[in-house]
Order: structure tokens, then sequence, then C-alpha cells
């Protein structure tokens, strides 16, 4: 009689999990969760395995004015830029939307989600190496290259914002610069070789895709998440009713809207006000050179004095340098807008990424919450240079140079609208 009364004595510390009752153990396991380690050897790895994935995948899309400008001279000669832009406008589409499923499988899988991703897009590469005809352009570089750069993404700036709180825009903008610095290494690469009789087109793509699954590869193996996998649903549909998520997303939408024009169009620019062939491909090296310390510099000044303020202070620069680009014709002005706009549009991607994992309360929804805000702003990231394209007439990059700079200061007071939201005070440090 006694051992049956035993035996039917509900256990404390199963009934507590099953009524969600909070025990000793799961204080102990939350309070881990929310300790970040703010630093140490596997953080910083992880820091650097992120800047290595973003090297190859990010840096590589900002060497594509130097793509869109070999395309309408050679293979794609008998399209529009607008035609063109489409290519590199899918990639950067896939960048932010993969996110969507890139995001939460990170958060229920964990790190292991990059190795395919990993794969795919050295796989994107090497096919695009092999490209004659528009469509194939559009599915190897621009659809197969962008899904891969899409899983890899999310996943890698997610596990690094596991590791770090006071110190994440510092830590992110540092793993950020990883794309600057590719895009300083790519375009000089693609300017060098393309012209080389001996390697061509292909042999010169088929080279960076080498150079990538070296990186990659090593990259992968540094990356490992923190926190637990979550078990629960793969997306949170309900952080779309949280004011301030939607809000910064909105903000975000038209800074992507507007901020990859210049870059995109910048060599096409300068050539047609004088500037020579050899000369014009470097402004992407400029321009992704000084955007390096656009993300570091603004990274760390943010723990200061407001990841949103930063945030701000980028975009209204970046849309007022938008709106000058039109006056900018020697080739000494060309150069420095290049730096300039690279220094102040360096910091919109990093920060925009740092104030979405800003919004969830549990570190275990970072990647979710990021995958779906980068998703859902994805959308200007398709349209934007394509729309630039589209008005653009007889070399005549006036209304392209006020679009860019109109959305952009639409975007900066998004930014603002966002931290009213928040409830944190328009002049707080936030």
């Amino acid at each position: 009689m006694t051992s049956v009364e035993l035996k039917n004595e509900p256990d404390a510390r199963t009934e507590g999990s099953a009524e969600g009752i909070t025990t000793p153990e799961s204080e102990s396991e939350k309070a881990q969760e929310l300790t970040f380690p703010e630093g140490g050897a596997r953080a910083w790895g992880v820091a650097l395995g992120c800047g290595g994935i973003l090297f190859c995948t990010f840096g590589y899309i900002n060497a594509f004015g130097v793509l869109q400008t070999y395309y309408q001279d050679n293979q794609l000669k008998h399209k529009s830029p607008s035609d063109i832009s489409w290519i590199g406008s899918l990639q950067i589409f896939f960048l932010f939307a993969g996110g969507l499923f890139g995001g939460p499988m990170f958060d229920r899988y964990g790190a292991v989600v990059l190795w395919p991703a990993s794969i795919t897009y050295v796989l994107a590469v090497m096919m695009t190496s092999l490209c004659k005809e528009y469509y194939q352009f559009i599915l190897a570089q621009g659809l197969l290259g962008g899904i891969g750069i899409g899983m890899s993404i999310a996943p890698a700036l997610a596990a690094t914002g596991q590791y770090f709180q006071k110190n994440r825009a510092a830590a992110m903008g540092i793993a950020i610069a990883g794309s600057s610095l590719g895009g300083v290494i790519f375009p000089i690469m693609l300017a060098e070789m393309l012209p080389n009789p001996r390697l061509r087109f292909g042999w010169t793509i088929r080279i960076c895709g080498f150079m990538m699954l070296v990186i990659m590869g090593v990259s992968c193996a540094f990356m490992k998440a923190r926190l637990p996998p979550r078990k629960e649903k793969l997306f949170l549909p309900g952080a779309f009713k949280e004011v301030p998520y939607v809000t910064l997303i909105a903000a975000s939408f038209m800074m992507l809207l507007g901020i990859f024009i210049p870059p995109f169009y910048l060599p096409s620019f300068a050539i047609s006000n004088g500037m020579s062939q050899r000369l014009a491909p470097y402004l992407i090296a400029i321009y992704n050179g000084t955007s390096l310390f656009g993300r570091i510099i603004p990274g760390v000044l943010a723990d200061k004095f407001g990841r949103f303020n930063v945030y701000f202070a980028a975009a209204v620069s970046s849309a007022l340098l938008g709106f000058c680009w039109q006056r900018v014709t020697s080739n000494a002005a060309v150069i420095v807008f290049a730096a300039i706009y690279g220094f102040c549009s360096g910091a919109i991607v990093s920060m925009m990424s740092v104030c979405l994992t800003l919004v969830p309360k549990d570190p275990k929804n970072i990647g979710t919450y990021l995958g779906m805000g980068l998703a859902a702003a994805s959308i200007a990231a398709l349209i934007g240079t394509p729309i630039s394209g589209a008005i653009l007439s007889n070399e005549n990059f006036d209304r392209v140079s006020d679009f860019s700079g109109a959305v952009s200061l639409a975007g900066a007071l998004g930014i603002i609208l966002a931290k009213y939201t928040t409830g944190k005070g328009l002049i707080s440090k936030f």
C-alpha cells in the first residue's frame, strides 16, 4: 500500500515543468542564457567566422558594379542596364529574404545549417563562370547564388548576436566589415583579371570561387551556436504585432530601396562623365574600403551613444549624399564621393541588423526575429536598382540621384518613428 502511494505521488520537478512552474534548474538555465560572454576565444572566433562568410557573400555582391559594367560591354551588351541590374538585385533580395528560413533554421538546428548553404553558394559561383546567356546568369548568379547567400548570412549574424549584448553593435560591425573587405578585394581581382586574355571571364570567376571555397570552409568550422535549439514552432508571426518591430522593418525597407543604387551605377556614371574604363572599376573598391571603417567605427560608437541614434545618423548622411551625387562630375570629385558615401552608408546594414536583434526579449529568438525582419524588407533590395535603371535616361543620372536620396531620407524618418515606438524616448541613448 505504501509503495502504491509513493508511485502515485507526483514528482515536483516533472509537475513544475509540465505546468510551467519555474524550477531552480530552469532558473539557472535561463540565467545562463541571459549571461552573454561578451568576448573570449569562442565568441570572437564566431565573429571572425561570420566575417569570413560575409567576405565571400556580401563582399562579392558589393563588387557587382564591376560586373554590371563588364556585362554591358560583353556577354549582355544587347540588354539594358535595368535588365542586367536584375541579376545583382536578385542576389541582394535573397541575401535578405533568405533570412526568413535561415534565421529560424539556425534557432532550431544550430550552425550546421551553414554547411549546405555555403556549398550551394560556391556551386552557384562556379556555374556562373560557364554562363553565356541572360537567363543563365539569372538562374546561376541571381537565383542559386542568392539562395546560398541568404541561407548563410542570417545564421552567421544570429550566431554572433548570441555571444554579445553590451558590445553587440561593435562585434557585429566588425563581422559585417568582412563584407567591406571582400568588396575591396573582389573588385580589384575582377578589374585585373577580366581583361587578361589568358583568364577571361570563365577562369576569373572560377578563381574567385576556389578562394571562396577555402574561406567559407574555414569560417563554417568556427561557427557554433551558444544557446540550445528552440523547440517551438519555426516562425514567430506574433512578432509582427509588435509596433517597434514593424516600424523598424518599414524604415529599413526604405533604406534598402536606396542605398544600393550608387554602388551599382557608380562605374557607369563615372565613365559617362569622362573617367577611363580602367579606373572606373576601382571606385567600387574605394567605396567598399571606406565602408569597412563605416561598419566598425559606428558599431563601436553605437554601443556608447545608442544603436538607433547611430542608425539614424548614417541614414540621414546617406540620404544627403544621394541628393548630391548628381552634381559630382570630375574624376577627383567622383572618387571623393565614393569614399564618403561608402563610409556613411557602411553602417546601414550593420545597424539595421543590430537594431532588429534588440527587439526580441528572449535571445533564443534572435535568429528568427532577424531573419523575418530582413526578409520583410528584402523586396526593396529586389526592386531598388531596377527602378533606378528604368528611370535612367540617356546616361542622365539626375533622377536616379533624386530617387536614391528621397527614399533614404524617408527611411531616416522611419528610424526616428521606430525609436519613438519603443518608449525609450527620442533623445535617449538607445
